[in-house]
């Protein structure tokens, strides 16, 4: 099967298109324009393949799909937008299950955008995500993933937290579940009473977690002497996520991170009044 460049194609003809419409439009109505145009595209025949590139995708198998996937990242051509949606559009064929046992992480990552939150790659997914050499970019984008299913990959996920498997993940993954679980209460909280340098984050867990049982462990860490800044904050957060208040007055003038932020802020404001002076000028 020969590659066909649509994208390729597609630049080629809008190359033509915007010469032979030169200053007819502005930047702002050309951004709007080429992403319709992509579409019309879709839908033009193309002598070369022989159909339009919508219908040369749907006239394939699931097998033949994920082939012409495979060798456009093996062969450096550019996977077209039409290609994805064809297969999207395919409930998830297993075929395209089967690049999750691939060693490209540019196409396992590509595979896993493809497959999304489907729940027959719940368990591949795991599956990746435990082995020591898992690429962090296909790790974060797993992690998405099982974010939107969270209520229905959390048993998988608590016993991975249990086995130590990428911890933090399995805790990130288990704050976004919506179904109140006191398993999964448990954990969130203990692991933000142990939680040590990762306080901030913990605590941006409980906070999306949103069970209000939280609150007086995260008052009582608020009002610790021994906290920064950035824990103060992210605590303070949390605490107002989940409805409650804190108004004790803290000094955190000495405070190393307080200094960085308030630093960083002044210079902002400097910018912005010398930009004031060159407009008023």
């Amino acid at each position: 099967m020969e590659l066909i460049d649509f994208d390729g194609l597609f630049d080629e003809k809008l190359a033509e298109y915007m010469q032979q419409n030169r200053g007819k439009y502005t930047e702002k109505q050309w951004e709007a324009l080429i992403p319709k145009l992509y579409k019309q595209f879709g839908d033009t025949f193309i002598p070369k393949a022989g159909a339009t590139p919508k219908g040369y995708y749907a006239a394939m198998t699931d097998e033949a799909l994920v082939e012409a996937l495979v060798r456009h990242i093996e062969e450096g051509v550019p996977v077209s937008d039409f290609l994805c949606r064809e297969l999207e559009g395919r409930d998830c064929p297993d075929a395209l299950l089967t690049l999750l046992q691939e060693t490209d992480s540019e196409l396992i990552t590509l595979a896993v955008n493809l497959i999304g939150s489907h729940p027959k790659a719940f368990g591949p997914y795991f599956r990746l995500l435990a082995l020591p050499d898992c690429d962090e970019d296909v790790a974060e984008t797993i992690c998405e993933q099982l974010k939107m299913s969270a209520d229905r990959v959390k048993a998988l996920a608590l016993e991975d937290y249990k086995k130590d498997i990428r911890s933090e993940m399995m805790l990130e993954i288990l704050s976004r579940c919506k179904e109140r679980d006191d398993a999964v209460f448990e954990v969130l909280l203990n692991a933000f009473r142990t939680s040590g340098e990762e306080l901030p984050m913990r605590a941006s867990y409980l906070a999306a977690y949103g069970d209000v049982r939280a609150l007086p462990t995260l008052l009582e860490a608020i009002d610790r002497d021994d906290i920064n800044f950035l824990e103060y904050q992210e605590l303070k957060y949390a605490i107002e996520a989940l409805g409650g208040e804190y108004t004790r007055p803290r000094d955190f003038t000495n405070d190393a991170y307080f200094q960085e932020i308030a630093s960083q802020q002044a210079g902002a404001l400097d910018i912005l009044a010398s930009n004031n002076k060159k407009s008023d000028a």
